[in-house]
């Protein structure tokens, strides 16, 4: 393939990130919180403790994780119509929250929490692709805050962030955005871990099924983006 046919629609390289930068303190009453950009898409990510947990987690001596996602109006090129408006939230609403709850509780010790919930709130201030993965990487920094705010940092387990690739007219690339991401072949997020850990990979092919060798090297992109983005990580936890 020629380096023309390669060339991607914002002219990044296909194994580059989108500028990331991350803001602690924006929620001033959360006992965590997080602003997070990735390219265009902006999420702010807060973290709520309550001395409480679900009924079926009653004095079995652990706590809980758990996400609610949404978009404001808008977010997106046309105003969306706010769910709580319609009375109810959509399939693909619930469907993020569910994972961004999944992927958080994988990094938690939920015995060392206690008998406590903490609620990651992921708000969408601007999209433009990678929502779920943004979300899910400013949420690690929001619950990393609060469990030192409680003092039970030690039941964190691992660091969690999460990034799309995908198969496009330029090939396998890092981080889509949305004009990548509405037009891509094959579209997958990965949820990975500092350590290597895999704690979910959702990949769809869109018009024809895509190969292993494909699969793998979306996979090795993946593992480089994330590990740009756990410096990220780090670099802010460092320096709030």
């Amino acid at each position: 393939m020629t380096d023309t046919a390669r060339k991607r629609p914002s002219g990044r390289a296909p194994d580059e990130n989108r500028i990331v930068s991350i803001e602690t303190g924006f929620a001033r009453h959360a006992e965590g919180s997080a602003l997070i950009r990735v390219g265009g898409t902006e999420v702010l990510c807060t973290a709520t403790v309550e001395e409480r947990v679900p009924a079926f987690l009653r004095n079995r001596g652990q706590g809980w994780i758990t996400a609610e996602y949404g978009m404001l109006p808008r977010a997106t090129h046309h105003r969306g119509q706010r769910e709580a408006a319609k009375g109810k939230q959509s399939g693909r609403t619930q469907e993020i929250q569910r994972l961004i709850a999944r992927s958080l509780r994988a990094c938690v010790d939920l015995k060392k929490l206690g008998e406590r919930t903490i609620t990651l709130d992921c708000d969408v201030l601007n999209a433009d692709g990678g929502t779920r993965c943004a979300s899910i990487t400013g949420a690690w920094v929001a619950l990393a805050i609060a469990l030192k705010t409680i003092k039970r940092s030690q039941a964190l387990t691992a660091q969690v962030a999460a990034v799309s690739c995908g198969l496009t007219e330029a090939g396998a690339v890092l981080d889509l955005d949305y004009i990548e991401d509405s037009n891509a072949q094959a579209d997958t997020n990965f949820v990975l871990t500092a350590d290597g850990g895999i704690i979910e990979i959702q990949g769809t092919a869109e018009d024809k099924p895509f190969q292993e060798s494909e699969f793998f090297e979306l996979l090795r992109l993946a593992k480089l983006g994330t590990a740009r983005l756990f410096d990220a990580q780090n670099h802010v936890l460092e320096t709030a």
